[in-house]
């Protein structure tokens, strides 16, 4: 993975997200053999700023049954990322 847009896959919308806005923590769903390094360069050379801080998070993916025909599913794993920027900096993502 040599390309950084190819470690970060989306920010993740959601009510724990906008609450660690305030203090300048950002969440991003990144690739599943993203290591910290990575994700801490693709963060700097994508968004120009500079990483404090980098917590990953990996998630299973839920089970879910099939309505029609009984038998269970299930949603893709997916790692999310809680990058800390430095005082100062912000990333522009959901501002108005």
């Amino acid at each position: 993975m040599k390309d950084p847009r190819d470690v970060i896959i989306e920010p993740v919308v959601s009510e724990k997200s906008y609450s660690l806005l305030e203090d300048n923590v950002y969440t991003f769903v990144v690739h599943k053999s993203a290591t910290k390094p990575e994700i801490r360069d693709a963060i700097e050379t994508v968004f120009d700023v500079t990483v404090s801080k980098v917590n990953t998070l990996n998630r299973d993916g839920k089970r879910k049954r099939n309505r029609r025909t009984g038998t269970f599913g299930k949603r893709p794993d997916i790692k999310r990322a809680y990058v800390t920027l430095i005082e100062g900096d912000s990333i522009e993502l959901f501002e108005v």
